[in-house]
């Protein structure tokens, strides 16, 4: 199908270990932000690598605006770009020689790269750093250095492998507005374990755990997928609470988190407020949509990177 990003049944084994990705089958539109979310370990960088076309899936099949990602290798590269999760900038280059070797790199002539330079460079608004050593720039202008490569390139599918992982929050936002703005007249497919990120950027969501996709949608269609509307949290531990509706699921951090109507969530928080608990109530969000179909919270595993027989990286 044209102007989808296709999977059926996509299948990657490493050795005898659990599958790295167990038949994932999804379609989204090629237009805005796909974040695909889940915990280190999930497998999110796995599925970016054979959509890249960098890796070949033990089974299944996947396709990008009907282009297949084993058969059409050379179009789909030619079409996309690249940001690993892993990517660094060589320190004793400038940003403006990084984009230039990168355009060489990527088969464009000479002339060619020195006209795209510039352009990119003003896209992202970093005339001012072209001339510096990369390795006297900060974090989040080398991430937008890096994005500025890519886009360089004039790719329109640009998939970008958590972006934001170590940087600050300032930082964080301001790359964020970056994607925002991009998203205009690109299709980025965005990881990342950030649930902020995905709430606050992606028009398409799908949550991977596991090496399974468990959910796909609008944030929208997440939540109607949860039975319950109302998230009720206490922080210093929920026993002898019973809820007449909803489903009660106890966190690692020793919170409780329970999943209810509103009307069981207003009678909940009076009793709450009678045993003097530490409480919170409100519409559920993309962190309690999580919770629910994972079970525990996805900030446990994000300091912790998975290693698999045939991958020195994966995630």
């Amino acid at each position: 199908m044209e102007d989808t990003l296709e999977c059926r049944n996509l299948t990657k084994q490493y050795g005898r270990d659990s599958p790295a990705l167990e038949n994932v089958t999804l379609s989204v539109k090629t237009n805005g932000i796909f974040a695909l979310l889940g915990r280190n370990g999930a497998g999110k960088t796995t599925l970016i690598r054979i959509l890249a076309t960098e890796l070949t899936p033990s089974s299944g099949s996947a396709s990008i605006n009907g282009m297949d990602v084993m058969s059409d290798t050379k179009k789909i590269r030619s079409q996309i770009a690249v940001m690993p999760q892993e990517a660094r900038l060589v320190p004793w280059l400038t940003p403006r020689q990084s984009i230039y070797s990168y355009l060489l790199y990527r088969g464009f002539s000479r002339k060619e790269a020195a006209s795209k330079v510039a352009g990119a460079l003003a896209k992202l608004g970093l005339e001012k750093y072209e001339n510096k050593l990369n390795r006297h720039l900060s974090g989040g202008v080398k991430r937008r250095v890096l994005m500025t490569m890519v886009l360089a390139t004039g790719a329109k599918i640009l998939f970008v492998d958590e972006p934001t992982t170590g940087l600050d929050p300032v930082i964080r936002a301001d790359l964020w507005a970056t994607l925002n703005e991009l998203k205009r007249d690109h299709f980025i497919f965005l990881t990342t374990h950030y649930l902020e990120e995905a709430e606050r950027l992606a028009d398409m969501i799908g949550i991977l755990e596991n090496g399974k996709l468990v959910s796909l949608g609008t944030l929208d269609q997440l939540r109607s997928a949860v039975k319950y509307p109302y998230s009720v949290r206490v922080l210093d531990g929920g026993s002898g609470i019973e809820t007449n509706t909803g489903e009660v699921i106890n966190n690692p951090d020793g919170s409780v988190q329970i999943f209810t109507t509103e009307e069981d969530a207003d009678r909940l928080s009076e009793q709450l407020v009678r045993e003097k608990k530490r409480f919170s109530v409100y519409p559920i969000s993309l962190e309690d949509i999580f919770y629910y179909y994972v079970r525990k919270p996805i900030e446990e595993d994000t300091r912790r990177s998975s290693t698999r027989e045939g991958d020195v990286h994966e995630d």
